[in-house]
């Protein structure tokens, strides 16, 4: 014990880093200092040491003394230990910053004393500091946030506010930035926020980052498109967070919304006569396209007031007998009347005077862009007497595609398909899209180059041959799946003849078949067992009827899970499986995704969705509802003794590791 009282003159000379004490009533000054603080400052014991003032403060650095004075004005109020961080300016001119712990006690007389030991951040401080430069400067904007159901926004950098367009807060006027502090999901669309909490929820159980595109809403109101990647971390308290950096890719998205309208336009004043814009935010229209004869021409992008535009065109143009109900057919569109869910696009017919001032008979359709803009499209209906049907003649064939757009709105693609097979997409809505197996993205750079016919349809569900009778016969039937009602259709595909010589563009319509059976519902075989084939080629069958699976990789994941005898497999594990050269990523998240409910549907279909569960994404193959040669042979009973004869899931090359076990399987 003695020795450790010797020693204490040099534990806080020497060991404790900055030790000294103060006087902290008035006149505060310091009664102790320390070695260790004369070689942190540079100044010797006798520079530092007055009972008259506090000479400590000089060494201050002038920005920071009102913090440090408010330091020691509340040791003097209650016994307790403080904490600061100022800079000290040394002997020699350096700088250095310090955080100090201050603990004050009350003497016997009610005079308080400090004693205060200093720790140096310098090296921290400039750590921090460059990392805010990276973040004021950096182009990206970098954003945390809380791991709570509503995440609260605990810091966002300079960049972030600019993409958000926060304006200064003035007094009275709302502080958006504040808004956003309290709940991040204020700065994404309605239609978004349910995607982004899903984002956040895969994020935080999966403790892995995820990347991809999504729309925010500026405080002007304006939308900023982002490139960014969530990841979640902890934070220096310990507590999870949420990361996210940002690239403002707005200008981008807009070029591409530009080029892909070039190329909807494209297709559609190829097949309609006139196409006008009706913007219901601004309430105007404007003609977009119109033959060169057409009085409509001198006004062509000009825009008008609504009312006032179709004042004139039904003064004008439109037939007496044809006035109320035209009247009556853009006044539902201007209320929002027209457009109802899962409905075709609102179609009119009518007479109007043409450019050459005959009356002549129109027919026109409204295609929704987005809730505010509408294209009207409308055309001149040829004098034939009777219904257009596909003839050989190429004429009437392109005449009879345009009847067909007027008719089905279900799905419409132009392409562009040169001599040797090579294929273009010049534009596809977002169902056709799908029905050939690609992403919007994928898509996009489809339209930028010419890809064999055999690779484009590659992930489609029809087989290559299929497009070739398509292209070579001009029309065929196919089953669609609709993603957004989760169920199958079938579509009939019409496509124009292919013209002599070069490049040639060709038109395919892709259209609803009606369900033909009763209440839309399959006949199911009453004899629903299920019997699974594995020995030699993969084949299912539902009683005495095979089930004919009209995707090549939904029978492949099916086989997959009986596999697995049982046990889950995952969607990351399942696209090793499926795409064993491609990575688990967004766009083969996507098609796994599709395969899967192509196969939800098809088992549907069939009467024998029970026998695969999932569950968060996870399935399996319920053993107990199927009847499988695998699972009879490992069973070991002796009526199943000679069901294997050498050769399993002969279909799939990742079969081979059952086949050795099964191959090496003691007699």
């Amino acid at each position: 014990m003695m020795n450790r009282l010797n020693n204490t003159e040099d534990i806080l000379s020497r060991r404790i880093s900055g030790f000294h004490q103060y006087q902290l009533n008035e006149p505060v000054h310091l009664t102790y200092v320390s070695r260790n603080l004369c070689e942190m400052v540079g100044y010797a014991e006798d520079e530092l040491l007055d009972d008259s003032r506090d000479l400590y403060e000089l060494l201050v650095h002038p920005a920071d003394r009102e913090k440090y004075s408010g330091l020691i004005r509340e040791g003097t109020k209650g016994e307790q230990t403080l904490t600061g961080e100022y800079r000290l300016v040394k002997k020699d001119g350096a700088v250095i910053c310090v955080r100090d712990t201050l603990t004050s006690r009350r003497l016997d007389d009610g005079t308080y004393e400090g004693n205060s030991v200093l720790t140096d951040i310098s090296d921290l401080k400039k750590e921090n500091s460059d990392l805010q430069f990276l973040n004021e400067t950096i182009p990206c904007g970098f954003m945390k946030y809380t791991c709570e159901k509503q995440p609260r926004l605990t810091y966002i950098n300079q960049k972030m506010i600019d993409i958000l367009r926060c304006p200064a807060v003035r007094e009275g006027e709302l502080d958006y930035l504040e808004m956003y502090k309290g709940n991040i999901f204020l700065m994404v669309p309605m239609e978004e926020q349910r995607r982004f909490s899903k984002y956040l929820n895969r994020v935080y159980s999966a403790d892995a980052p995820i990347a991809g595109e999504m729309a925010l809403l500026r405080c002007d109101g304006t939308r900023a498109y982002v490139f960014g990647w969530v990841t979640k971390t902890v934070n220096e308290e310990g507590a999870e967070e949420f990361q996210s950096v940002c690239m403002d890719i707005t200008a981008r998205h807009q070029m591409r919304k530009d080029a892909e309208t070039r190329r909807y336009m494209k297709a559609l004043t190829d097949v309609y006569d006139k196409i006008f814009e009706f913007n219901l935010d601004s309430n105007t229209v404007k003609c977009l396209h119109c033959e060169d004869g057409s009085s409509f021409k001198m006004f062509e992008n000009v825009p008008m007031l609504i009312d006032e535009a179709l004042d004139k065109w039904t003064l004008g143009a439109v037939e007496a007998e044809s006035r109320e109900k035209f009247r009556g057919f853009f006044r539902d569109f201007c209320q929002k009347r027209l457009y109802e869910p899962d409905a075709k696009p609102p179609q009119i017919t009518y007479n109007a005077r043409s450019g050459s001032g005959e009356m002549k008979q129109y027919t026109g359709i409204f295609i929704k862009v987005d809730d505010s803009v509408s294209y009207y499209c409308c055309r001149r209906i040829q004098e034939t007497g009777k219904e257009h049907v596909l003839q050989t003649e190429n004429d009437e064939l392109k005449q009879n595609m345009k009847d067909l757009v007027m008719q089905f709105s279900d799905g419409l693609a132009a392409f562009e398909v040169s001599a040797d097979g090579q294929v273009k997409p010049l534009y596809a809505s977002d169902n056709v899209q799908e029905f050939f197996g690609y992403t919007e993205k994928e898509w996009a750079l489809l339209t930028e180059k010419f890809t064999p016919l055999e690779s484009f349809v590659a992930y489609s569900e029809a087989a290559y041959e299929d497009y070739l009778e398509l292209l070579r016969a001009g029309e065929a039937e196919y089953t669609y799946f609709d993603y957004g009602t989760e169920t199958e259709r079938k579509i009939k595909a019409i496509c124009s003849p292919k013209e002599s010589g070069g490049k040639t563009p060709r038109y395919v319509m892709l259209y609803q078949v009606e369900d033909t059976e009763p209440d839309g519902k399959k006949t199911l075989p009453e004899n629903r067992t299920v019997s699974i084939r594995t020995f030699g080629y993969f084949d299912v069958f539902v009683g005495d009827k095979p089930i004919a699976f009209r995707n090549k990789k939904s029978k492949e994941l099916l086989a997959l899970l009986v596999d697995r005898r049982g046990g889950y497999i995952t969607s990351e594990e399942a696209i090793g499986f499926l795409w064993e050269d491609e990575p688990a990523n967004t766009v083969t998240m996507s098609r796994y995704r599709k395969v899967a409910l192509r196969l939800k549907n098809t088992l549907e279909e069939y009467g024998i969705s029970d026998i695969v569960e999932s569950v968060d994404g996870k399935r399996r193959i319920v053993m107990e509802k199927v009847q499988c040669d695998l699972y009879q042979y490992c069973s070991g009973r002796e009526e199943y003794a000679n069901l294997f004869k050498g050769s399993y899931l002969t279909n799939y090359s990742w079969g081979e590791t059952t086949l050795g076990e099964l191959s090496n399987k003691p007699e």
